[in-house]
């Protein structure tokens, strides 16, 4: 199932995908929950996240903060932007 939103074609509801030709965010996901359906534009265009299993100090440090800073956001859930940047960026 493709869906088309705006300029952009998903491939489906709640996955996440690159978006390089943006200027300002570098992901975007189709977020649907019950029949909520919101285009949702996360993430710095040309900024890295810790990744999923960092390994210095420094990254384990960011990623500790991010998670700290955007904790009540990231618990709204799938219709948040700091819930996508967590589960992809971060």
């Amino acid at each position: 199932m493709t869906v088309k939103r705006g300029s952009e074609t998903f491939s489906g509801y709640n996955k996440p995908k690159r978006t390089p030709n943006h200027r300002t965010s570098s992901h975007a996901v189709l977020a649907k929950q019950g029949d909520k359906i919101k285009l949702i534009r996360f993430g710095q265009q040309g900024v890295r996240g810790a990744g999923k299993n960092p390994q210095s100090d420094s990254q384990k440090a960011r990623r500790k903060s991010f998670l700290a800073r955007h904790a009540k956001n990231i618990a709204k859930g799938k219709m948040s932007a700091a819930f996508w940047a967590a589960k992809v960026k971060w």
